[in-house]
């Protein structure tokens, strides 16, 4: 059955946790109002809302995504674990339950159309391949090869949903601002700036490294003659 552009979906809070979709999610249910969320769910469309909270503020992100369940093990104890995949992104309209658990009236929420899909792709490009920079990088820094998982999106509003789903470091702020973004454009471009700063400094510090290398290799004392 076909998605209503409008309807009720039960949120689930998380601190500075953004879901992007296709990203798989797996959480530890354990609060009573939270399993008798996990009831009514699996007793439905297995769907609910995972939204950012903020703990300091004390508020939920106005955009989140849809979880669906992809499994679910209950414990004797009455804790699940279960492991989720992001959906449809939507638009938080209104509260219309706070107990047992939160409810609220959502809208879809979807990318416009691109104006110029040419440089849409093109754009696409440049980031598969500073992000591959940055992975290729990543790896002489570490002494250890990365690659990129064979499984890397190509269509650029999918690309630009695992990028910054896969974003580093404490950056759930920067995630909320990508998720919200209807524009797949913008949220490349934003992906974009962020992957070329990351290169350039990995690549500042990969010279460094060498630099310090041939200093050590210069600088070693001859084996002593036979």
């Amino acid at each position: 059955m076909a998605d209503l552009a409008v309807r009720e979906l039960p949120l689930f809070p998380l601190p500075d946790v953004v879901l992007f979709p296709q990203e798989v999610l797996p959480l530890h249910i354990f609060e009573p109002r939270y399993r008798m969320m996990l009831r009514t769910v699996m007793d439905s469309d297995r769907r609910f809302g995972v939204v950012r909270w903020d703990p300091q503020n004390q508020t939920c992100a106005p955009i989140g995504c849809c979880a669906e369940i992809l499994h679910c093990q209950t414990q004797e104890d009455d804790r699940s674990n279960i492991v989720t995949m992001g959906q449809q992104r939507f638009r938080v309209l209104n509260i219309i339950r706070e107990a047992p658990f939160r409810v609220a009236m959502v809208s879809w929420l979807e990318d416009e159309p691109p104006a110029e899909p040419e440089a849409l792709e093109q754009l696409s490009g440049d980031v598969r391949t500073a992000l591959r920079d940055v992975v290729d990088l990543t790896g002489k820094l570490v002494g250890k090869p990365s690659e990129l998982p064979d499984d890397l999106p190509d269509l650029p509003r999918e690309l630009s949903f695992w990028i910054g789903a896969h974003l580093g470091g404490p950056v759930a702020d920067e995630q909320q601002a990508l998720l919200e973004l209807t524009d797949t454009r913008a949220r490349l471009q934003q992906e974009m700036d962020l992957l070329d700063q990351t290169r350039r400094q990995l690549a500042a510090r990969t010279v460094l490294k060498q630099t310090f290398q041939d200093i050590g290799s210069d600088g070693a004392e001859p084996s002593p003659s036979a």
